[in-house]
C-alpha cells in the first residue's frame, strides 16, 4: 500500500531523512519509533506529501505520487491524525465529522451524517455530536479525530504521535481506540513513544535514529531480541524491567 524508495529531506542545510526505504502492506500495521528528531514524523508527512521529498519516490497503493497527481491519491487513499487534534473549535463535532465527505467525496448530507454517527460510536463517543470541541477533554477530542479520520473511508491511516498531546491519564482511552480498529482492514502506520501499544498492536516496527532506518522486524523479535546497538540503547532506558 505504501512504499518510499530512497527518500531524503532536507531543511535547508539539515539532512532529516537519509536514503529511507519502506514498505507497508495492504492491511498491515507498522509502528515507527526512535528518539526524538529522528526523522519518524518528517517519514509519515512524506507519505502523505504534507512535506515533500527533496529526492527519492512515494508509492500509494502502486501509484507514483508526483507535484501533479499527489491530491487525488491521497486523498482518496489515505487520512491522518495529527498530535495535536486539528478539530474546528466553531464546529460541532458532527459538522466536524461530516465537512470532509460531503466536501471531499460528494456523500449527501444525510449519508455523511450516518457516518459520522457509525464512527462516533466506533470511538465511544456517541453522545457528543452536538457539542463543541472545546468542551471535551484532550482524550475526547483525538478520539473526535480518529473518528474523522474513519469517516473519510480510506484504506490507510496515519497516526503521528496521536497521544503525545494527552494528559497520562487520558492516553489509554485513546490507545483502547486504536487497539480496537487495529482489528479491521485498514493499513495503519504509527508513530508512537507507547511501547506497550506497539508491542501488542504492531504486526512490524521500524527503529529510525538519525534519519534512518536501523532496525525492523515483527514486533516480538524486535522487542526481545534487538540487534541493533543504537536500539538496544534506546529500549534499555525507556522500557522498565
Amino acid at each position: 500500500m505504501i512504499k518510499l524508495e530512497n527518500v531524503n529531506k532536507y531543511f535547508g542545510d539539515l539532512h532529516v531523512l537519509k536514503d529511507v526505504n519502506l514498505e507497508v502492506a495492504e492491511g498491515e500495521k507498522l509502528v515507527i519509533i526512535g528518539p526524538s528528531g529522528s526523522g519518524k514524523s518528517t517519514t509519515v508527512r512524506c507519505m502523505n506529501f504534507l512535506e515533500t521529498p527533496t529526492s527519492g519516490h512515494v508509492y500509494i497503493d502502486g501509484q507514483e505520487i508526483t507535484t501533479r497527481n499527489k491530491t487525488k491519491i491521497v486523498r482518496e487513499n489515505m487520512s491522518m491524525v495529527f498530535q495535536q487534534f486539528n478539530l474546528y473549535p466553531h464546529m460541532s463535532v458532527l459538522k466536524n465529522l461530516t465537512l470532509a465527505p460531503m466536501k471531499l467525496h460528494h456523500k449527501s448530507k444525510e449519508e455523511a451524517e450516518q457516518l459520522a454517527y457509525h464512527y462516533l460510536e466506533v470511538v465511544g463517543l456517541s453522545d457528543k455530536a452536538h457539542v463543541y470541541p472545546t468542551t471535551l477533554s484532550g482524550g475526547q477530542q483525538q478520539r473526535i479525530a480518529i473518528a474523522r479520520a474513519l469517516c473519510a473511508q480510506t484504506k490507510i491511516i496515519l497516526f503521528d504521535e496521536p497521544t503525545s498531546a494527552l494528559d497520562p491519564e487520558t492516553i489509554q482511552e485513546v490507545l483502547d481506540v486504536m487497539i480496537k480498529l487495529a482489528h479491521e482492514k485498514i493499513t495503519m502506520v504509527v508513530v508512537t513513544h507507547e511501547m506497550g501499544f506497539a508491542r501488542e498492536v504492531a504486526d512490524r516496527v521500524v527503529f529510525m535514529a538519525d534519519g534512518q532506518i536501523l532496525e525492523e522486524g515483527k514486533s516480538d523479535h524486535f522487542f526481545e531480541n534487538p540487534q541493533n546497538e543504537r536500539l538496544k540503547q534506546f529500549l534499555g532506558k525507556i522500557i522498565r524491567k
